[in-house]
């Protein structure tokens, strides 16, 4: 028996350096991302758009995963000299396909489909504006979806970087039905 441990020790040592188990069925991430929205712009130009995120990744058979979380999407807009911000509350559940990895299991191409709904409200509620002048647009309930591009780097076991492009299309908007996001995030592997 101790020669058959003895062999296994020399052989583990002799393959090299020992990956951990990654993307395994039932395996749960915690994410946080921020994005760039429809361009970013951080001066007091014409528009200011960014978006920031939180989800929970669970992983199924074959790398695919499941993904729930809510974002927060703020649009600004120029009208004369102030910016006029439009907010988007939304909430997500969507399904990611891997479809390409490394040998080693350190890069993972995935894209993704979700579902969204959530709330929208253009200068939080208030219609009137500094100088007399109305603005038109309600505060809306939103309802669509997103198509996703993901791309995951492991920088440990535990903790996985990722960059991402995503097309959101939500109907009910008053301002815009197509949001285009350019985004970063780090994920925790939490099990």
């Amino acid at each position: 028996m101790k020669r058959i441990g003895l062999f296994m020790i020399l052989c583990l040592a002799l393959i090299g350096q020992a990956h951990a188990q990654r993307y395994l069925p039932g395996q749960k991430g915690l994410q946080f991302t921020a994005s760039a929205v429809d361009g970013f712009h951080l001066g007091k130009g014409d528009k200011q758009a960014f978006s920031g995120g939180i989800a929970l990744s669970t992983y199924t058979k074959n790398g695919n995963r499941w993904v729930f979380g809510a974002e927060y999407l703020q649009k600004s807009h120029l009208y004369k000299t102030e910016l006029i911000p439009t907010a988007q509350f939304t909430l997500e559940g969507g399904y990611y396909y891997k479809f390409l990895s490394d040998h080693r299991k350190i890069f993972f191409f995935s894209v993704g489909a979700s579902a969204m709904a959530g709330y929208e409200t253009v200068n939080w509620g208030e219609s009137l504006l500094f100088d007399g002048s109305t603005i038109t647009d309600d505060d809306n309930f939103l309802y669509g979806g997103a198509v996703t591009f993901e791309i995951e780097t492991y920088l440990s076991d535990r903790m996985v970087l990722l960059l991402n492009v995503r097309e959101r299309i939500l109907g009910g908007s008053s301002i815009n039905l197509f949001h285009t996001q350019i985004g970063v995030g780090i994920k925790f592997i939490i099990n």
